[in-house]
């Protein structure tokens, strides 16, 4: 297309053409996702531009400000704290936020991130200089709380909404470190003796009830026994008692045996524990006592005609030879022949 062959009307069409087009795409904006744009007619603010296709007034009206309307984060870096007890301890934070109004936070405040960040250091000392080093450093949860509550309510005429703020780490000085690990090893300690001495005492206690339930057996248990060696006792008496009974009633019977049998079966037992003592070897008797010895070998006819079948007396038996006890043996000796001398049975004279 030769430019000398247009006339002048041509040229204004085309000027009139071109201007039409970017009169519209000056007029015509598209706000991306997550963002906000302000609106300025002749540099004042008019409106707010959200996201998609979106128009203004060309020549007239320009974009303001782009604003971010996401949460966003803002790393807070450490800081010298003074604590309420004059320790100084070094701590960072980080907060999030998000812009809640465009035209407040473009037109209230100048330099918005970094407002956010001298607001949330300056909030930082003062929240964690209220406090002493112990709670401090056992109270995160309260001093973000804190925190969150004050840097919002002073971001709020900004348009802005603080999310979180979180304390990410709190670091004293090396000898303070150094101090608080000798003091957690002696609490440690402390209560290990406390531990030791209650397991002890808790010891020596149910030690003392063990005792204390064992000598109430033992008592117990001896006096049942107690009480049942006096019931046998007392059976053995009523059966000596009855047994004498018997015999004084033979006596007064006018039958002399049974008192001779009552008298001999108490000088066989006699004879019979002397025999069996383990330190009884040699033993001196008079001479008078062979007589008993050599009647043990009646006892028994004098048991049948005394404690019969209850038919009365029977005819005297003729008394069998002299027999000697089980476990004993006797003989004379040379130095005195009245006296038997009674040794155990299988012991050489």
């Amino acid at each position: 297309m030769n430019l000398d062959s247009l006339s002048g009307f041509d040229i204004v069409v085309i000027g009139l053409v071109l201007l039409v087009i970017f009169t519209l795409w000056a007029g015509i904006k598209t706000v991306p996702q997550g963002y906000n744009y302000t609106v300025e007619f002749f540099r004042k603010y008019t409106r707010t531009l959200h996201p998609g296709l979106n128009f203004i007034i060309p020549y007239f009206e320009t974009i303001g400000a782009k604003l971010n309307m996401m949460e966003q984060v803002l790393d807070v870096p450490t800081q010298e704290v003074i604590t309420k007890d004059n320790a100084s301890v070094r701590a960072d934070a980080v907060a999030f936020y998000q812009v809640m109004n465009a035209a407040q936070a473009a037109y209230q405040i100048s330099n918005l991130n970094q407002a956010l960040l001298n607001l949330t250091m300056t909030n930082i000392r003062s929240v964690m200089g209220s406090m002493d080093l112990d709670e401090l450093l056992s109270n995160r949860d309260t001093i973000n709380e804190k925190l969150l509550r004050t840097v919002d309510e002073a971001a709020n005429p900004w348009g802005v909404k603080i999310t979180r703020v979180e304390i990410k780490d709190i670091t004293p000085p090396q000898n303070l470190v150094d101090s608080m690990a000798r003091q957690m090893k002696a609490e440690r300690e402390k209560r290990a003796l406390v531990l030791e001495a209650e397991g002890t005492r808790n010891a020596q206690i149910l030690k003392a009830e063990g005792l204390k339930q064992a000598a109430i057996l033992k008592a117990e248990g001896e006096r049942e026994a107690a009480y049942r060696e006096a019931e046998a006792r007392e059976r053995l008496a009523e059966a000596e008692a009855k047994a004498t009974q018997m015999v004084s009633q033979a006596v007064e019977a006018g039958n002399v045996q049974a008192l001779n049998y009552f008298i001999a079966q108490k000088y066989t037992e006699a004879l019979a524990s002397i025999g069996t003592a383990g330190n009884s070897k040699i033993v001196l008797m008079p001479l008078e006592a062979s007589s008993i010895i050599g009647s043990l070998g009646g006892i028994g006819a004098i048991a049948k005609e005394v404690f019969g079948d209850g038919s009365g007396p029977g005819p005297t038996q003729p008394r069998p030879a002299a027999r000697s006890t089980p476990n004993v043996t006797t003989s004379t000796t040379a130095a005195n022949p009245n006296a038997y001398v009674i040794r155990p049975q299988g012991e050489q004279s």
